[in-house]
């Protein structure tokens, strides 16, 4: 870090975890457009990492953060805007972003950096906010905010925003893996052979294994490299996408298993072992109890 910008210590760190989508179904569609969604959230313990530091009244500024993502538009510099709007606290912030996970990857990188800025500044600042104003300004920043502000594993309907909690899933390793490609998500929502009209299930068919992710075929068709990543890791255990992908993900009884499976990755692949988690690492660093 140079003059004047923020020298980081590693025990300030606030983690932004990511999360996975243990399956993905599109059941309909609103008169508004947006695609109404099942899924299930799950977090990892291995994200980004955040350090806040005060700042005058009214500036929010950010060091690090994602490459080529312009500071105005980077979801944590605007959850701090926005809380600072909605509150009219006179407060200022410098934030220093550690992006560790990959963009474009289907982990929710965005949304939990936007996630932890929200919670950990609501703290900091004493905003007073309750778990469900922050879960609300969470929304208004992206459909996956809400469930890194809630901070528990979380069955998923509607948009993404109606939750239930489920926070007694096998918490496996997990080996994620992703090819160096960028998925154009609308490009996938308006494929004519993506599935809109999933039979909707019930939380004991997800347990029960009866569930997929829609979008893993028609990104297999589009991206090769997707494919080989699923291919590679399913001569390991059983391969799935998360959200639209890029990462193939899959899930081992412990660590040296899930790190094995990353060996010998092609150059310019991304690849890591995590362990999934109920209850959000943030959360966890907070001690808060998650509500819904």
């Amino acid at each position: 870090m140079g003059q004047g910008l923020m020298t980081p210590a590693e025990e300030n760190a606030w983690p932004a975890p990511a999360k996975l989508n243990l399956f993905l179904h599109i059941v309909g569609r609103r008169d508004d457009g947006y695609h109404l969604l099942q899924t299930v959230f799950q977090f990892l313990d291995y994200g980004d990492r955040l350090w806040f530091e005060s700042a005058p009244a009214g500036m929010v500024a950010r060091e690090g953060g994602p490459a080529g993502v312009a500071e105005l538009d980077d979801l944590s510099v605007r959850a701090a805007r926005t809380l600072l709007q909605v509150t009219g606290l006179r407060e200022g912030v410098r934030l220093c972003l550690d992006k560790r996970l990959p963009a474009g990857g289907g982990l929710g990188g965005g949304s939990s950096d936007a996630a932890t800025v929200l919670l950990v500044l609501n703290r900091l600042w004493r905003a007073g906010l309750s778990q469900d104003d922050l879960a609300e300004l969470g929304l208004m920043l992206g459909a996956d905010v809400p469930v890194f502000v809630r901070g528990t594993a979380a069955w998923a309907e509607g948009v993404g925003e109606r939750l239930e909690p489920l926070p007694d899933l096998p918490e496996p390793w997990y080996a994620v893996v992703k090819p160096p490609v960028s998925i154009a998500t609308a490009d996938l929502f308006a494929d004519p052979k993506l599935t809109r009209d999933c039979p909707p299930i019930t939380i004991r068919d997800f347990l029960l294994g009866q569930a997929g992710n829609v979008f893993e075929p028609v990104v297999r068709a589009r991206y090769p490299e997707v494919a080989q990543a699923l291919e590679r890791l399913s001569a390991h255990a059983p391969a799935r996408l998360t959200g639209t992908g890029a990462c193939a993900f899959a899930a081992f009884a412990d660590a040296d298993s899930a790190r094995g499976a990353l060996r010998d990755l092609p150059e310019g692949w991304h690849g890591f072992a995590a362990r999934g988690c109920n209850l959000s690492p943030v959360h966890a660093r907070l001690g808060a109890t998650p509500a819904f």
